[in-house]
């Protein structure tokens, strides 16, 4: 399983008003009121029958937008700096009526600046903005709305945030959850399988040493290829009859030509590098050969099957005994229960799991998705 993921709260962003999209945003409203704004005035003029007005009014609502560039952001700065969204807002409301004194008064005298540097520069003669003082109350209300509206989408956004950071971190953690659960539950499976591995060599040892020493080695390799891939959940199917065939040669060094396993692979160029989870098929196979008919007759035959289609790896082990019991799958079904759930934990509903009778035995199917390596990380 990959390295467990620092379970952080969340990390920490760039502060709002020094993201760009905050300065696009500005700039892009301030270009779409523009226009709007000129064509008023303008047609106002026109309608008073003022005509020639278009130089100045196109200039005066060009700086106008350009003003109000710095003041949103200087709005934003301040929306961020003291949240209303947080216990004791109210607290601040002082200090915003400051602010919003303080923009607008910023608003008016870049106003005024540029549009005195705009008239020069265009040889329009001198810029008369009146008389200041009323002029900067005058601007007021228009600033107190423009105020208004961007604090409420700066606490818009913050509490979207927020509400996203909540769903992230409960993502994180459910991950976290399950990737405990599936090692817990491959942990289950790994002492099962060697306590049982270990009695089989048992039982062999006093009546064929030879078969127990060959036991012996093909355990030792299986567990170094269980070793291999314990720090990870999926590992492609090649990897996973590797294992398999560890597994089925110790059995067989045990049993002789009494079992006899087949394995069948369609597709074997893109089945033999899906991802299926780690030590998936040995707990399957060997719940075959100890309730099948080899168990009972002394003799069985246990078929592995594997083909990709349709954007899915069918996956399926089928002996030819009279199946399990409805016992088996709590205590002594450790493979099926925890397979089942394995399953469920990696796939969701992508994957379907079915163990029941068939015609002359049972079967135990599985249907994944068909991934590799990078379908995985993604």
């Amino acid at each position: 399983m990959a390295e467990p993921e620092a379970l952080q709260l969340s990390d920490r962003p760039r502060p709002l008003w020094r993201r760009p999209a905050v300065w696009a945003a500005a700039a892009g409203f301030g270009a779409f009121v523009f226009p709007f704004k000129f064509f008023y005035k303008y047609l106002d003029d026109v309608a008073r029958g003022e005509a020639g007005t278009a130089a100045q009014r196109l200039i005066e609502e060009a700086t106008g937008a350009a003003a109000a560039i710095p003041v949103f952001v200087a709005i934003v700065v301040v929306a961020c700096r003291l949240p209303v969204d947080r216990p004791g807002g109210w607290r601040r409301v002082p200090a915003h009526l400051a602010a919003l004194v303080a923009t607008s008064i910023l608003h008016t005298t870049l106003n005024w600046w540029l549009r005195v540097g705009a008239f020069a520069a265009a040889g329009l003669g001198s810029y008369d903005y009146g008389d200041m003082p009323v002029r900067y109350l005058m601007e007021l209300p228009n600033d107190v709305l423009s105020y208004a509206g961007v604090l409420a989408l700066v606490t818009l956004f913050r509490w979207y945030q927020r509400l996203r950071d909540r769903e992230v971190d409960a993502a994180r953690l459910e991950r976290s959850l399950s990737e405990a659960r599936l090692e817990s539950l491959r942990l289950q499976i790994q002492p099962h399988f060697l306590f049982n591995a270990l009695n089989a060599i048992s039982s062999t040892m006093y009546d064929n040493p030879q078969a127990a020493d060959e036991m012996i080695e093909r355990l030792s390799e299986l567990l170094r290829v269980s070793l291999r891939t314990a720090r990870t959940q999926q590992v492609p199917l090649d990897e996973e009859l590797v294992a398999l065939d560890h597994y089925v040669a110790l059995m067989k060094a045990r049993f002789g030509d009494a079992l006899d396993v087949r394995i069948n692979i369609e597709g074997s160029a893109i089945a033999r590098r899906a991802l299926v989870p780690s030590m998936v098929l040995q707990p399957l196979v060997e719940n075959a050969i100890r309730h099948g008919r080899l168990a009972h007759e002394g003799r069985g035959r246990v078929d592995v099957h594997a083909a990709a289609r349709d954007g899915h790896l069918d996956l399926s082990v089928t002996d030819d005994g009279p199946g399990v019991s409805p016992a088996v799958g709590r205590g002594d079904g450790v493979g099926l229960d925890a397979t089942r759930q394995r399953l469920r934990l990696l796939y969701g509903d992508e994957c379907t799991f079915s163990a029941g009778h068939v015609p002359g035995g049972f079967a135990v199917r599985m249907s994944l998705p068909l991934l590799r390596g990078a379908d995985a990380e993604a």
